[in-house]
């Protein structure tokens, strides 16, 4: 019996729009959400992704995924953020993260230039 994935519930703003995204439960996403919320300014990079340096390196799982989509969000090396905005091929190795679960409004608002982005866990109420 294949066993399910665990998903982690994110909040994203960028720029004054929110997003929700999804986080892998994997050792890289948990170190990286101990960091949350965690406020950057991403800057661009290739026409297709936004990043930012983290100032913790993070434990790494890395593949060469071959083909990268619109609204992706992997780890780049152990440190580097990244957030595309396009889908294209590459031949380059990241940590899957997670993704942006709006990836076409997403487009529409990260622009071309250097943007602030929020992330968040989602809050849920104890019942």
């Amino acid at each position: 019996m294949k066993k399910a994935i665990s998903m982690l519930c994110l909040i994203i703003t960028v720029g004054n729009k929110v997003f929700s995204a999804k986080f892998y439960d994997n050792q890289t996403t948990q170190a990286l959400v101990k960091q949350f919320p965690l406020t950057v300014d991403m800057s661009e990079l290739n026409g297709n992704e936004k990043y930012y340096y983290l100032s913790n390196t993070l434990p790494t799982a890395s593949e060469q995924l071959g083909k990268i989509h619109a609204g992706d969000i992997m780890l780049y090396g152990d440190g580097y953020l990244v957030v595309f905005y396009e889908t294209f091929s590459s031949s380059y190795n990241y940590t899957r993260l997670g993704y942006i679960e709006d990836a076409v409004s997403f487009v529409q608002v990260v622009g071309d230039g250097n943007i602030k982005f929020t992330f968040d866990l989602v809050k849920h109420e104890k019942t």
